[in-house]
């Protein structure tokens, strides 16, 4: 049993943010709204996210939980209009602060998206490219090797690395998406949606491989497959969206915690499945 879940059982009414010691965040978010334009797409969410730990966020279509982790690696300056208030710190320091280059922030905090996006390139320029870009100096086979194994995609691509990178099934697109994330050496991956796109196989190799990463990387994904949050994560955040469209965190605690017994009352309708 983790000190974070010791202390939550010890004062049950103490939060995980509360409980949750400073050495083991490596990223908090801290009472960020997020607007797009004159839309509050998130108002006041605040929640920390443990270092080699999997964090979930689930919540119904709207509630702003893609839009919360697409501004833990700053994604969310690539949209016109998007502004941000509040803090988000990683490992200590803010993100947002003027002298912050977001290109260096998401080379440590790394994103991996709802739909496999390979480059048209080969397998294994997929894995080199992005690593030749930030000035790797080391040895490419063996740097395409590993992430290709770390992904669990090197058994079934390695006589065949030159093959174009999109004649690879749905599945196997995803798992080179995550190597070629891997590759750029970041500390926390992010996933948004991951599976949605996949068969339920290829679901199952992506959790299997989320709970393997896990031991090197810190992983935060948004997911609406409620069995797929209990399955793979330590903690769940749970979203609602008000009266105005704004999304804002309704319920943060260990996944074991929220779906067993959770505080409130949305978040018990939520993954019973009564709405979303």
């Amino acid at each position: 049993m983790s000190i974070i879940e010791q202390q939550l059982n010890k004062h049950p009414s103490m939060t995980v943010s509360q409980a949750m010691e400073t050495e083991d965040k490596i990223i908090s978010v801290s009472d960020v709204t997020i607007s797009y334009g004159n839309f509050q797409a998130v108002k006041n969410v605040s929640l920390d996210i443990a270092k080699n730990k999997v964090t979930a966020f689930i919540g119904p279509s709207g509630c702003g939980k893609s839009t919360v982790l697409r501004s833990i690696n700053r994604m969310n300056d690539t949209i016109p209009g998007a502004s941000l208030k509040g803090k988000v710190t990683f490992e200590g320091h803010d993100i947002y602060e003027d002298q912050v280059d977001p290109v260096l922030i998401r080379r440590q905090i790394g994103m991996v998206f709802q739909k496999p996006n390979p480059f048209p390139k080969s397998i294994y320029e997929n894995i080199a490219w992005g690593a030749r870009i930030n000035g790797f100096k080391g040895d490419y086979d063996e740097l395409v090797e590993k992430s290709l194994t770390q992904a669990a995609l090197w058994d079934e691509v390695k006589d065949k690395l030159k093959q174009n990178a999109l004649r690879l099934s749905g599945g196997q697109q995803q798992r080179l998406c995550i190597a070629r994330t891997i590759a750029v050496m970041p500390k926390v991956i992010l996933m948004d949606e991951p599976a949605s796109a996949l068969d339920p196989i290829a679901t199952g190799r992506i959790e299997e491989l989320i709970l393997q990463l896990k031991e090197d990387y810190t992983i935060a994904i948004v997911t609406h497959n409620m069995g797929q949050a209990s399955r793979v994560s330590d903690y769940t955040a749970f979203f609602m969206v008000d009266e105005n469209r704004s999304g804002y965190l309704q319920e943060f605690n260990i996944t074991e915690h929220l779906f067993l017994n959770p505080l409130h009352k949305k978040t018990e309708e939520y993954i019973s499945g009564k709405f979303g």
